[in-house]
């Protein structure tokens, strides 16, 4: 089985301390690698006409948006973060968990932050999908779901390369999004607006949950519903950290040690962890 990328790029600094590769080749063979991974993300996400990955989200933004004025869709991407902010501050009761689901529903600027980030002009780390991609091939996955499923360009690679997919997100506004999204591409997918409807049970194979731990109001409660929706010897694939961050008020979890905890209390065993790009790992469901 070829080794996931992180691991083929921690083999490879190894083989730079051992002497038998020079640090200049070793940038070289990591920006290679990584090339290909983001080679992988803009195929699946181009939409037609297009072949430069920002030009085409940004196309794409407008054509929701009805707004044609690329500049001007640049400049809401760019000014996100900053209005994401705003509204926390102008909506959120942080002691209202309430508050804080319905601040999500809400956002205008979330959408602009999230399509900006998959450009990957400010942050190679969407690319992580492509890894959860690889392992869910390696691993023989055959149902997949994307927990928090922001703007759904995940769900896209997936559903690139056929794997049937659900995504789940507590934002009506986002999950409608992503239906528009799919849509356009002809891509089939099941949809679940957490404010309505529950996870099935024993459903997935598969889930990832990228960079939603730390915007969670009970993720402890979160690793047991997703316990229950996994299917026994199931996979999670997840990143369950976060940085301190001003910039983003909405990374409300800092101490992820209770959910640790918790998982292992449930019976969650992690076998295998990114040591060398971005820190995600996998839990398989025991």
């Amino acid at each position: 089985m070829e080794k996931l990328l992180p691991d083929q790029l921690k083999g490879l600094w190894q083989a730079v301390v051992q002497q038998e590769l020079t640090a200049d080749e070793f940038a070289r063979r990591q920006e290679g690698l990584l090339a290909e991974y983001a080679k992988t993300w803009t195929q699946a996400l181009l939409i037609e006409g297009y072949a430069d990955l920002q030009e085409s989200l940004l196309a794409e933004i407008g054509q929701y948006v009805g707004c044609t004025d690329i500049g001007e869709l640049q400049r809401r991407c760019q000014q996100a973060v900053p209005h994401v902010r705003q509204e926390w501050q102008q909506q959120v009761n942080p002691g209202d968990p309430r508050s804080i689901a319905q601040f999500y529903d809400a956002s205008h600027a979330m959408l602009y932050e999230l399509m900006w980030w998959h450009t990957l002009c400010d942050d190679a780390s969407p690319l992580a999908y492509v890894t959860a991609l690889h392992f869910a091939q390696q691993h023989g996955c055959r149902s997949s779901l994307d927990f928090g499923s922001g703007v759904g360009s995940g769900a896209i690679l997936f559903r690139r390369h056929g794997f049937p997919v659900t995504l789940a997100d507590i934002s009506s506004r986002l999950l409608r999004f992503c239906q528009w999204r799919l849509g356009e591409r002809q891509l089939a997918a099941d949809y679940i607006d957490l404010n309505i409807l529950a996870l099935p049970s024993q459903a997935f194979d598969l889930i990832t949950a990228m960079d939603v731990f730390e915007h969670l109001v009970d993720p402890i409660g979160t690793v047991e519903q997703l316990w229950e929706v996994l299917q026994p010897g199931g996979f999670l694939f997840a990143r369950i950290d976060a940085q301190p961050d001003e910039e983003r008020p909405q990374h409300i979890v800092h101490d992820f040690g209770p959910t640790f905890d918790r998982m292992q209390e449930l019976g969650f065993v992690q076998v295998w962890r990114d040591e060398w790009l971005w820190g995600h790992q996998v839990f398989k469901k025991t």
